[in-house]
Formats: C-alpha cells, sequence, structure tokens
C-alpha cells in the first residue's frame, strides 16, 4: 500500500484537519514542531502537546481513521542539550578554527557522543508514542553546522548525519525492535554519503529543500532543481527504495510565506505536482508527503480550505 502524508505544526492539527486528511485520501498524518535555531524549544513543546488530553482524543481518532501518526522534527539540540557542554564538551562539535562549540549538532567520531544520543532517542521515541514504526528524528535546522576535529573533518555532511543516525536506530531499538529512522537527505546532506553505510532500520527521506517549487524537480533546464537531484540516484542506490520516503514543499505554505503570520493565500500548482509525482514513482517511492504548514484555523479563517483534496488526488493518481 502507498503511503500519502500530510505533515502540520503540533498546534494546527485539529478535527477538520483529521477530516480533510481522510477525505483527501490520505492516510499518513505527520507532525512538525516548528525547524530552524529554536528547534530544540519547540520540540519540547510537543512532547507537551502530546500529552495533552485533546491530543490524545485526536490520536485516538486519526488510529480509527487509519491514519498512522508520525514526529518529524529538528531534534539534535534537543537529543544533545547545550547544558551537557560545561561538563562534557568533546561530545560537542568543533568549528573550523578548532574550538568546541555547543550551539548544534555533535562530534560524531566520539564513541559517548554516540552513546549519548543514543539513549536520549529512545527516550524520546517512548515520550512520543505513535502508531506507526517510522521515525524521523532529524539533525539541526542549521546549514554548514558539522564537526572539523581531526577525526570528522574528511567526513561530509552526509557522512555525519549518518554516523549519527545509526547510532540513533540503535538506540530507539531498544525500545521498538520494528523501529526504522530516516535519515534526511536535506541541505548540506543532499548529497549521498561516500564513507558511511546505513545501519539495519535506516531509510532515505529525500526533502529537495532548495529547489524551485514552480518548475518541475527533473526540468533540466532549472539550475536548482538540476543541483537538488543531482545526488538522487546515488542515494537511492545506498539507502534502496524500500520504505524511502519524498518529503516535499507542493503544500508548505510557511514556506510560501517566507515562514511569517499571518498565511498567504496558497494555490496548489497542480501541474508542477503531478510531474514530480509521476516521476517519484517511477523512481520507486512508494511514500510521498509534503509539508502542509500554515493551513490550520489562521488560514481558514482567511482564505476558506486549503486544497488538501486537489493534493489527496494528485497523490493518488
Amino acid at each position: 500500500m502507498s503511503r500519502r502524508g500530510i505533515i502540520v505544526h503540533p498546534h494546527e492539527l485539529d478535527d477538520i484537519w483529521a477530516e480533510e486528511a481522510q477525505s483527501a485520501n490520505l492516510n499518513v498524518l505527520g507532525l512538525h514542531p516548528v525547524g530552524g535555531p529554536d528547534a530544540h524549544l519547540t520540540l519540547e513543546s510537543a512532547i507537551h502537546f502530546h500529552l495533552l488530553p485533546e491530543s490524545k482524543r485526536l490520536f485516538k481518532k486519526l488510529d480509527k481513521m487509519g491514519m498512522q501518526v508520525e514526529y518529524e522534527a529538528h531534534a539534535m539540540r534537543w537529543l544533545l542539550p547545550e547544558d551537557v557542554f560545561a561538563s562534557a564538551p568533546s561530545l560537542f562539535r568543533m568549528d573550523e578554527q578548532g574550538n568546541r562549540q555547543k550551539d548544534y549538532n555533535l562530534c560524531v567520531s566520539n564513541p559517548d557522543a554516540l552513546r549519548f544520543i543514543a539513549k536520549r532517542a529512545e527516550h524520546l521515541a517512548r515520550m512520543l508514542t505513535v502508531n506507526s514504526d517510522n521515525y524521523f528524528f532529524w539533525l539541526d535546522d542549521v546549514p554548514g553546522i558539522r564537526c572539523h576535529c581531526e577525526k570528522c573533518r574528511a567526513l561530509s555532511a552526509s557522512d555525519q548525519q549518518l554516523i549519527a543516525v545509526n547510532a540513533m536506530v540503535k538506540g530507539i531499538r531498544r525500545y521498538n525492535r520494528n523501529a526504522r529512522l530516516c535519515y534526511l537527505a536535506y541541505m548540506d546532506a543532499i548529497h549521498c554519503p561516500q564513507k558511511v553505510a546505513p545501519a539495519n532500520g535506516v531509510f532515505l527521506e529525500y526533502a529537495p529543500f532548495y529547489r524551485d517549487s514552480h518548475r518541475p524537480l527533473f526540468d533540466e533546464t532549472c539550475e536548482k532543481n538540476v543541483r537538488e537531484v543531482a545526488a538522487l540516484r546515488d542515494l537511492l542506490s545506498l539507502f534502496g527504495t524500500q520504505h524511502a520516503q519524498v518529503l516535499e514543499y507542493w503544500m508548505d505554505n510557511s514556506r510560501f510565506s517566507n515562514w511569517t503570520r499571518p498565511p498567504k493565500y496558497m494555490p496548489l500548482d497542480e501541474a508542477v505536482m503531478a510531474q514530480d509525482v509521476q516521476a517519484y514513482r517511477a523512481l520507486g517511492f512508494a511514500s510521498i508527503t509534503s509539508f502542509g504548514c500554515y493551513l490550520g484555523a489562521d488560514y481558514r479563517e482567511l482564505y476558506g480550505k486549503a486544497p488538501v483534496a486537489a493534493y489527496g488526488r494528485l497523490l493518488a493518481e
């Protein structure tokens, strides 16, 4: 069965979203705490949201609808909190000047750092209980941030991410032995890892963030899109197509609103999406989703319903 999803911010989830997703024949609803430099704080808020009685009611409703609920979050700054830095700076990344930094990501060559994030990932999975075996705990949402210590500097951002993901999936599987964790091909890590192989349970999530969303992704006359797809076949060769997921931006009104509220009106570019979906299916992707943020109650109040029905129809064709 193909997976057809939409991803919203936790605070945007309500009965209307659930019913629109079901009417659009979607079967996966992702919850995405707001990314960016403060993603660790929004993830903490999402953990609190998850515990609320109203959230439990909505999750039960979605489960009865046959909808898988999954969290997709930039989690590394939460997994390795900055207050650990004072006692264990070697767990954190080194910048190009040779200084340890407590801001983002980690030193993937430090076994203690990998053990730490594996345990924290297990803890996070236990708190964010879902009706799915798929987990999406991403590295920090900041480009150009990787470790440059003597052991790490020869590793690309992609290889460093995969080392971290391989450690985390082992931790999560202590809680859920069937767990799968994504490698997010995104920003600096859109390139294929060269020196590290995925561990058992790691799958590909492909998110071409720098694409031109108003041109078909595989348009060879669009320089942005050519760069974003350059490594896609190599990524699929390394990770395989089983469980591989597309994470797109066709419905991402936070992006189209420049991450600023109030949300702008968002028409769905059906022609572009239709071509993209056809191309993704031809490559072997059976799981496709898109951010659908900034389309909640405030959007409906301003503009009426978002084009969820058209989106679902295009995914099902």
